[in-house]
């Protein structure tokens, strides 16, 4: 939502269009009905930009029913794309209707202008609904009272699984539930998997056993807090035995939270989400299990705010190595540490530039290889101005 919503912002910005606030997405597999004031605060988000881009909550009514293009902007596109394919149409319509909007823009060679205020769209604009602004803070209070905690988004859920064909740890049964509700969502595209093969190439979530096993190795005492930010872990606490006895204090908001203060939340999974999302970005440490849209985009404002501290667990390699613990060939201990830490010295958010396609990729993999915008937004939303000693400090403009 966050990264389509600022995409937007800033197509607007470039066509010198007015933007109608956003309908939210209610057909995917939570089936959320949630409007975008139940998730952020309008009334912010509009004043917040009244220098960039003109924002009205509805159509005017002169223009209800007015004829409208129905378009699906090209992917990950530059300006010039949107200067001379679209900005035309203004000549036959007068509204113009995006039927989707997350990777609309390109991540580079956008002028700095529009760099900058996607930047501000994103970490700034779109804060959330009080409501859940108010909550999230106190998760965030509740969680510190426990000490230094991790986030760690456990992309254990029922949807992850289904849709990447990951079965490693469940049982028969849990694996042909998996199978048939990714047969029976028809815009997931792919419905043969090999789990085995996924799981290899590192395209799986850690298991919570996993996730054990490597927050042991990198070296967190088992007295560490640590916060679920996720949904319903699937298979509930049969999966989470492992990760529970290595850390006990395991916190989520169903925890800290009472049953009434998440009441006006519990059915609306994008709000439950924004909570997890609050937390996970005040953490002292954050982990994602998978490298999905959450984990880029908390990752990514995480940077915003600072280089905060951010473990993006090498998958591939780890696999490789929890396989040969499991069959023997490698103890739990100094060694396995070692060995992780190394693979994970550079993975912990420190200031780098946004890393450009895989060499070798063309089309549009070459730009799906790109490292996403809104997960490091270095060096366009941040700068380095030279202190008197020379040293140089990250400021987010």
């Amino acid at each position: 939502m966050r990264a389509g919503i600022s995409d937007m912002v800033a197509v607007a910005r470039m066509l010198n269009a007015t933007l109608i606030i956003p309908e939210l997405d209610k057909k995917s597999f939570w089936h959320d009905k949630s409007n975008f004031s139940d998730v952020f605060d309008e009334e912010y988000f509009i004043h917040s930009l009244v220098n960039d881009v003109k924002v009205e909550k509805k159509l005017p009514k002169e223009l209800v029913k007015a004829p409208k293009f129905v378009r699906y902007f090209k992917s990950w596109s530059g300006i010039d794309y949107y200067q001379d394919e679209i900005y035309p149409l203004w000549e036959h319509r007068q509204v113009i209707r995006v039927a989707k909007s997350d990777s609309r823009l390109a991540n580079n060679y956008l002028p700095p202008d529009i760099q900058k205020l996607r930047c501000r769209a994103f970490f700034q604009s779109l804060r959330f609904a009080p409501p859940i602004e108010a909550l999230g803070n106190l998760l965030v209070e509740r969680m510190r009272s426990f000490g230094p905690y991790i986030a760690l988004h456990l992309r254990y859920e029922k949807d992850m699984l289904a849709f990447s064909g990951c079965t490693h740890g469940l049982s028969q049964t849990e694996s042909e539930e998996l199978a048939m509700i990714r047969e029976n969502t028809s815009y997931w595209k792919v419905k043969d998997i090999d789990p085995l093969e996924q799981r290899s190439h590192g395209y799986c979530p850690l298991t919570p056993k996993e996730v054990g096993m490597f927050l042991s190795a990198l070296g967190y005492p088992s007295s560490t807090p640590v916060y679920i930010a996720a949904g319903e872990i699937y298979g509930g606490e049969s999966h989470m035995v492992d990760l529970l006895s290595r850390f006990p204090i395991i916190m989520n908001k169903e925890k800290l939270a009472s049953a009434e203060e998440l009441r006006p939340f519990r059915q609306y999974a994008s709000q439950m989400a924004a909570l997890d999302y609050i937390v996970s970005v005040e953490s002292d440490v954050f982990i994602p299990s998978y490298s999905g849209n959450m984990a880029r985009a908390v990752g990514g404002h995480r940077r915003f705010l600072g280089h905060r501290k951010t473990i993006i667990p090498d998958r591939k390699a780890l696999v490789r190595l929890f396989d040969k613990v499991d069959g023997g060939l490698l103890n739990e201990g100094e060694r396995l540490s070692q060995r992780i830490l190394d693979i994970h010295r550079k993975r912990q958010g420190s200031p780098r530039k946004r890393k450009g396609p895989v060499p070798g990729t063309k089309g549009s993999d070459r730009f799906r290889s790109e490292e996403a915008f809104y997960e490091n937004p270095l060096p366009d939303c941040l700068c380095q101005p030279k202190s008197p000693a020379g040293d140089a400090s990250l400021v987010s403009i």
